[in-house]
């Protein structure tokens, strides 16, 4: 009885084919627009935490001032010295390495051409807080780190603008007033948490970029990496206290300095795109209601234009039940339908989303399934009440029915 029902709702979708598109077209717009949306998401909150896991491992970026973000400054805070890096390498426990970072935004120039970058000022330990690894040459010896002699690595970004396809390995670069020999190239990053691009960048070691480019002993950030099995409250507070200690502070004394912990930052950001996210959802699935009422409609115009025949089944010995399952099996397939030209449509439209807006294709077998089943879901809600109605004409008056 079952499989004959199935037969005779599908008949009935098949005889009026446009009217059926129509009525299926709400739900195929929101189950791809349900899905389209929370796949973006997933892939923006995914782009974020790669971006941010890119500054570096289990990291903690500390700087002069009270507060981090836009506007925020050293307020008057003393800056650090290269000795601070080299006291919470040998004081503090659970760290895998500390870098000095001064750092300046100036004009590079090799070959005639010349590109705005970031200098910053380190030593090898720079590399390994912030996960980079030299792709052409080799790092700074100690040597030049000692005496800051004109060295430098530089970015792909640089790389690519200054020396095109030659190779910059053993060439030299003019960094203001000083020339420096590239002994070294970056393996590429990319596009940072912020939008910044992360290889536009120029590494010297830091009494280099102290003596001949800044005139300033200035350290602007400490890096700390920590170890993978390290307790991050435990190193945040252990630094607060040595901080403290090296910088005077009495117990009455504000810290000025703040730590910020790129994990921290990571679930925050990661927090809010998963809300916007499921909120772009809810909105996209109100298009599911308005889809299921266009089902009601169209099931409840196919009952009086089909009550002759309704009563003619039921006259001849149809089953109210029969009857109910009929339509209430239309109303259903519909939805079904829409379900799954929407998930094709969704996922045609999240693969070239992603490729446009840059960021990864996150397939989500149970956001697909779970907007399948919402709009077999909604077949079942909105078709039952012009099922019923059906079921329960009189035969008599439906026979009489012009």
């Amino acid at each position: 009885m079952l499989f004959n029902t199935l037969l005779l709702a599908l008949r009935s979708i098949r005889r009026n084919l446009m009217r059926s598109f129509l009525t299926i077209l709400g739900i195929v717009i929101g189950v791809s627009a349900v899905i389209t949306m929370v796949t973006l998401g997933n892939g923006a909150t995914l782009a974020v935490q790669n971006q941010i896991a890119g500054l570096g491992t289990n990291l903690l970026q500390i700087r002069p001032g009270q507060r981090m973000g836009p506007g925020a400054g050293g307020g008057g805070a003393p800056s650090f010295k290269d000795v601070d890096a080299d006291a919470i390498a040998q004081q503090i426990g659970g760290i895998l390495a500390v870098a000095p970072e001064g750092r300046t935004n100036t004009t590079v120039v090799a070959g005639g051409r010349n590109w705005t970058s970031s200098v910053i000022g380190s030593s090898n330990a720079w590399l390994q807080t912030g996960n980079w690894s030299v792709r052409l040459g080799r790092e700074f010896s100690d040597d030049e780190l000692r005496a800051g002699a004109a060295v430098c690595l530089i970015g792909e970004t640089i790389r690519r603008e200054l020396f095109g396809d030659g190779d910059a390995v053993g060439g030299q670069l003019r960094v203001r007033q000083m020339s420096c020999e590239i002994v070294g190239v970056l393996a590429a990053k990319g596009q940072g948490a912020f939008g910044n691009d992360q290889d536009e960048v120029v590494l010297l070691p830091l009494k280099t970029l102290q003596r001949r480019v800044t005139g300033s002993t200035r350290v602007q950030t400490l890096l700390v990496s920590m170890q993978d099995d390290s307790d991050p409250e435990r190193v945040k507070a252990s630094l607060t206290q040595l901080l403290r200690e090296r910088r005077k502070l009495a117990a009455s004394d504000e810290n000025n300095f703040n730590i910020l912990d790129t994990q921290q930052l990571a679930e925050t950001m990661s927090g809010t795109t998963k809300v916007m996210t499921m909120l772009l959802g809810a909105v996209a699935a109100v298009s599911l209601l308005v889809g299921g009422i266009g089902i009601m409609n169209i099931m409840l115009v196919s009952v009086t234009e089909r009550t002759r025949e309704i009563g003619l089944r039921l006259a001849i010995g149809a089953l109210e039940r029969e009857v109910l399952l009929q339509f209430l099996i239309e109303a259903v397939v519909l939805a079904c339908l829409g379900g799954i030209i929407g998930i094709v449509l969704a996922t045609g439209a999240s693969v070239a989303l992603a490729g446009v807006m840059g960021i990864p294709y996150v397939f989500n077998l149970g956001v697909n399934v779970l907007s399948f089943v919402f709009s077999a879901g909604i077949g079942v809600m909105f078709g039952y009440f012009p099922a019923r109605r059906a079921a329960r004409l009189d035969p008599i008056e439906a026979l009489r029915h012009e």
